[in-house]
């Protein structure tokens, strides 16, 4: 089942033409700029990473709008695909977005249902603008109809490890040990290669004394933190989803394992929205080194204004963010492109250059293997249930604290 949405310049509003979506594959090409661009967005809205899937959804509803507000023009017609936390799904679903007449498909979140996407796209000519997923092989397989506009596995790593050294000098307090903890998904075992390589490289002033994998799937989590704990390692570096974080927070209370700190080197699962809510006052004081929206950009605060207006609840974060610009460059590219065939799509695409836009890091730019060099992680800790960027200064709103207080501190509250 999938969902549809057209994005005018006024409003974002429900509703495909059936007899438009159902037009056979060659009339695709002939559509001019005067009718909408149709785009397949895939995400897991359902199944272990529903919940990021709807939080990265969320952003088809106020893109219209903050387009319009940086005087951006657009018309896109959105067509949502259930992943539904499966590779095999996502390549079906793939298929079944371009059998109904997709000019470009967007997502997915995750790295093993990109990459399924990815080949599709491929075999089908049909352009794909990777919202979130790490693995480096997306844009190291030769692919010719794929950008990716968020980090690899190593350009997330070496960013967020940088940030490690900015956490230690500005609170003068540096670990000596460190334990990586990590899901053995496609995006996991990237991460887990890629990590003690660039620690090394780095010079990083602890010593990595362990590294602890696990199902993302996992339901407890009580022996692989009892290992960890056994290591008496000062850092705790995960490597998370959403649903093991919390099981991974849970049970370092309960098994009162109180490193200094609890950094990820890239990943998600610490910031989301359930998460916070579900842990409460152990949910603080955590940093996530990943790529931010920036607080200080217009187009950010118009972001977060129309997000506030339209939903109570969640807020604009990374998946929001980084769902939005894919959005923006399928946009963008429409409006240099005039027509939605394949090849003026894709050619337009890769000469994208847009310097305001919302995630931290300069232009929107690829190399010549669809892949955006320019994004700058940012520390982002959470206080007072908020994720909060309190590093690099030129994006900071908030001076960071480390070592984190105990699980029974009354700094939590």
């Amino acid at each position: 089942m999938s969902k549809r949405f057209t994005l005018g310049r006024r409003r974002f509003a429900a509703v495909a033409a059936a007899s438009t979506l159902a037009a056979p594959l060659p009339l695709r090409h002939g559509f001019a700029q005067g009718a909408p661009l149709k785009v397949g967005l895939l995400l897991p809205t359902s199944g272990v990473q529903a919940l990021i899937g709807q939080a990265c959804a969320r952003a088809t509803a106020v893109t219209a709008d903050v387009l319009a507000d940086s005087k951006v023009a657009s018309k896109l017609e959105i067509a949502s695909y259930d992943t539904e936390s499966n590779p095999d799904t996502a390549r079906t679903q793939a298929e079944k977005a371009i059998a109904a007449g997709a000019h470009v498909l967007v997502g997915a979140f995750d790295s093993g249902q990109t990459m399924s996407i990815a080949q599709v796209a491929e075999q089908k000519g049909i352009p794909f603008i990777v919202n979130i997923a790490a693995a480096p092989q997306i844009t190291e397989s030769g692919f010719k109809w794929v950008v990716r506009n968020f980090p690899t596995a190593p350009m997330l790593v070496t960013g967020a490890l940088s940030l490690q050294k900015d956490l230690f000098a500005a609170t003068g307090k540096t670990p000596k040990t460190a334990v990586l903890m990590s899901v053995n998904d496609t995006f996991g075992e990237a991460m887990m290669r890629a990590i003690p390589a660039i620690a090394k490289r780095l010079e990083m002033p602890y010593e990595i004394v362990d590294t602890i994998s696990y199902d993302p799937r996992a339901k407890d989590l009580s022996a692989e933190v009892a290992k960890a704990k056994a290591t008496k390692a000062e850092l705790v570096m995960p490597v998370s989803r959403l649903n093991d974080a919390k099981l991974l927070i849970q049970e370092m209370v309960k098994q009162q394992y109180e490193p200094m700190g609890i950094v990820n080197p890239g990943a998600p699962g610490l910031y989301e929205p359930d998460f916070l809510k579900t842990m409460g006052k152990f949910a603080n004081f955590h940093v996530s080194n990943v790529p931010w929206v920036n607080p200080k950009s217009a187009m950010s605060q118009s972001l977060e204004k129309r997000y506030a207006a339209k939903f109570k609840d969640g807020q604009v974060d990374i998946n929001i963010g980084f769902t939005f610009e894919a959005l923006l460059v399928a946009a963008d590219a429409y409006g240099r492109a005039k027509v939605s065939g394949a090849a003026e799509m894709m050619a337009a695409i890769k000469s994208t250059n847009i310097a305001e836009h919302v995630m931290t890091g300069g232009p929107i730019k690829f190399d010549d293997k669809g892949q955006n060099t320019g994004i700058v992680a940012a520390a982002v800790q959470n206080l007072n249930n908020k994720p909060t960027v309190v590093l690099p200064t030129a994006f900071a709103v908030a001076k960071p604290i480390f070592p984190m207080p105990g699980w029974r501190a009354k700094e939590r509250g």
